[in-house]
């Protein structure tokens, strides 16, 4: 995304780590004018800090751009990110949730509503479950406190975007790890532009049409 456009003209996106690697990549594809400015995956396991981090940093964004998007979606906040959009007018990805982003939330409501039990994870969970699961939650030390932690959990759905057998293996043991049986949902893509949902979600977020906007010549 490197551009010769001057800051003022480019999309500052404040995104979750989580989500840089394939924003990255759609935003590259299409040559949009946009700088990431990402804020740490680890977020997640304490919502509550998500949104006073994100307003944080668009305070501090808004001596450099005139136009700031965010790349969450609600993700645990219940509302509290989207008091801060509101108060500063600026607009999120839309969904409850970054599995929305990924699957679609028809999908994902209909996975939930079949096993209201279900653990999800991303490729960017399967990669990382250990440093950000297993011993974000102390199971490292303390491997007795898995059932208490995932008590009411009945499977676990990885939302397959790169189903290769490496990958497989990793959401394999990642699932084994918590003792779940593991379900694959391949997540639909758009050529190199990664998951489709995700694609548009983030087009409506940057084009703010639905569509995708033109790649740059």
């Amino acid at each position: 995304m490197n551009s010769p456009s001057p800051a003022r003209q480019r999309v500052a996106l404040i995104c979750c780590g989580a989500l840089s690697t394939d924003i990255t990549a759609i935003c590259e594809q299409r040559g949009w004018d946009v700088d990431l400015h990402p804020l740490p995956p680890l977020l997640h396991n304490q919502p509550k800090l998500i949104a006073p981090r994100v307003e944080e940093l668009i305070v501090e964004l808004r001596k450099t751009y005139q136009r700031i998007a965010i790349a969450y979606a609600d993700c645990g906040t219940y509302g509290a990110l989207d008091e801060v959009c509101a108060r500063h007018g600026v607009e999120r990805l839309a969904g409850d949730h970054c599995y929305d982003l990924y699957a679609g939330a028809e999908a994902i409501a209909e996975l939930s509503a079949q096993e209201p039990g279900t653990y999800y994870l991303t490729d960017f969970l399967v990669l990382g479950f250990d440093r950000l699961v297993w011993r974000e939650l102390g199971l490292d030390r303390h491997p007795d406190l898995r059932d208490d932690y995932f008590r009411h959990y009945r499977r676990v759905v990885w939302l397959a975007g790169r189903d290769t057998p490496d990958m497989r293996r990793a959401a394999e043991r990642a699932a084994g790890r918590i003792a779940l049986p593991l379900v694959v949902r391949k997540v639909a893509r758009t050529g190199e532009l990664g998951p489709a949902p995700f694609a548009h979600s983030l087009s409506v977020l940057v084009d703010g049409t639905g569509r995708l906007p033109p790649t740059h010549q």
